[in-house]
């Protein structure tokens, strides 16, 4: 049985990067050879197996052809005679389009290894343009790889551009979306998923409440970066280095999404665009079905990021009944993931990147107070429904009235 490393492991060996997780091509067999060989059969719209001891997937070599629009209008033909140049040639990038024998030997047959030193995304041949979800794909490979130094080739850049205006783009479903999308959150520089979409058009069909960010502009005073969009990315950028959860990073993604919608009468000025972005975000949501916790957050911190930036400013009853609004008195609260997210937008912007946030420390010592208050002496009153509620609260007040 010949086999071949393939994809993404031979990729990040070259890197020097840590592989995860290792992919395998086989050539010359046939899927009752694979099970007589002890394989465990798990594709469902091509021929996939596992290793019986590594469970490591072992796929037969493969052609596809394109039947019809969209990412799944494909015909696959998996037979003995399909070689190792046919089988990469249908990769998406010439950097995944690379083989390893299991002696370590490279086979290259379109300048992968090339455009590794080179740094480049260049697709292997013209099929690129058959699956939309290369684009996404495509877009959150620059969100790993921007740090190292690539960029798009100019030819595939373009192959991009003309996708989106043929109307591929358009067939893809909310959930291969944001499964692309939770994943390049995960990256190291996440922004540049989204400048990859904006660049080729795709932002623009797929998050057109993020595009409408872009060209509108901010009081240069608060925001020297001016541009609401620029700004949305650069607050994503600083919840990537603030907290490893995606909550929080694409909370601080959506958070102004109000603004795009301000009266041009108004600019640079966004008057209430807190309170406008919130059902913005939730159509967004909505749309591509994007999962409660994700949502409920992103809310929040678009309704409530102003309150937490003038937390100091706030009277003791407005801060508790915020508390309460953002479900700090829960034992499962999220109130730190709300305040990392109005953290990276204050920071989110040119020149004040390394600025501190003293609201959190503050934020997070006002809340400590209103948990921690003794509420016998609101429950030992003989009140009843929501007057208990109100006394505790009193109390709550009180506590951070004292505190001072």
């Amino acid at each position: 049985m010949k086999t071949y490393l393939v994809g993404g492991a031979v990729r990040d060996q070259l890197l020097n990067r840590p592989v995860t997780e290792r992919d395998w091509v086989v050539l010359g067999e046939t899927p009752e050879s694979m099970l007589q060989r002890g394989f465990r059969p798990v594709g469902k719209d091509f021929p996939v197996f596992l290793h019986p001891k590594t469970s490591e997937e072992y796929a037969l070599a493969r052609i596809e052809r394109k039947t019809a629009k969209g990412y799944k209008g494909f015909s696959v033909h998996a037979a003995p005679n399909v070689t190792l140049e046919q089988d990469l040639l249908r990769r998406d990038l010439t950097i995944n389009a690379m083989a390893m024998t299991e002696q370590g030997e490279l086979i290259d047959p379109y300048g992968g290894q090339h455009d590794l030193e080179q740094r480049l995304f260049r697709h292997v041949s013209p099929a690129f343009a058959e699956d939309p979800v290369r684009i996404l794909r495509l877009a959150r490979f620059a969100a790993r790889y921007a740090p190292l130094g690539f960029t798009i080739a100019p030819e595939t850049q373009m192959l991009m551009r003309s996708m989106v205006d043929a109307g591929e783009v358009d067939a893809l479903v909310p959930e291969r979306i944001w499964a692309e999308v939770a994943k390049a959150l995960g990256e190291m520089q996440p922004s540049a998923f989204f400048y990859t979409l904006k660049h080729c058009g795709a932002l623009a069909k797929i998050f057109p409440e993020i595009d409408a960010l872009f060209g509108v502009p901010q009081p240069e005073k608060h925001h020297p970066e001016i541009d609401c969009g620029v700004h949305s990315l650069m607050a994503l950028e600083q919840a990537a280095l603030l907290s490893p959860r995606l909550e929080v990073r694409f909370a601080a993604l959506v958070h102004d999404l109000g603004k795009a919608v301000s009266p041009k009468d108004n600019l640079p000025h966004h008057y209430r665009h807190e309170l406008k972005g919130v059902p913005i975000v939730e159509k967004l949501c909505a749309r591509l079905r994007v999962p409660n916790s994700f949502k409920m957050l992103a809310l929040q911190v678009t309704q409530y990021h102003t309150h937490c930036h003038k937390v100091r400013e706030l009277r003791a009853a407005t801060l508790v009944d915020l508390l309460q609004t953002l479900g700090a008195f829960k034992p499962d609260n999220h109130l730190h993931d709300f305040i990392l997210a109005c953290e990276a937008d204050a920071r989110g912007r040119l020149g004040f990147e390394q600025t501190t946030y003293f609201q959190r420390e503050f934020f997070m010592q006002t809340a400590q107070i209103a948990v921690n208050i003794d509420t016998s002496a609101a429950l030992n009153r003989g009140l009843q429904g929501a007057k208990v509620g109100e006394a505790i609260r009193q109390l709550r007040v009180q506590a951070i009235n004292s505190a001072g």
